[in-house]
């Protein structure tokens, strides 16, 4: 379901074979999620390459990843978000929310400025 790896001491998750993020996965993906926050100061980046739909359950686990986050210490920031999700994120006032970037090498090098 998700791939996760590291780059740079950097987590990077991502969906494999998924296009739409719904609430039919979301409980393990948010497991898996907030499962990297175990050690404080962890740095994850959720790559939505692919994803070209979200439902209201899977907005929700975003926010709650990025609580889990904040609670350790942690950083959450969201890239490669196609342009339909993201006219959701506008409409829900979550483009404010999150860090998010066009691409993954933009999302990593923030982690370095």
């Amino acid at each position: 379901m998700l791939k996760v790896e590291q780059i740079n001491n950097i987590y990077v998750a991502s969906f494999e074979n998924i296009s739409r993020f719904n609430a039919l996965i979301t409980e393990p993906v948010k497991e898996q999620l907030n499962n990297l926050f175990n050690k404080p100061n962890t740095r994850l980046i959720l790559n939505l390459d692919g994803i070209s739909f979200i439902d209201s359950s899977g907005f929700g686990v975003f926010l709650s990843v990025m609580k889990t986050a904040s609670i350790n210490y942690g950083h959450f920031k969201i890239c490669n978000i196609n342009r339909e999700v993201m006219d959701l994120f506008k409409l829900l006032q979550l483009h404010n929310v999150f860090e998010i970037y066009s691409n993954l090498d933009d999302c990593v090098n923030s982690y370095n400025s």
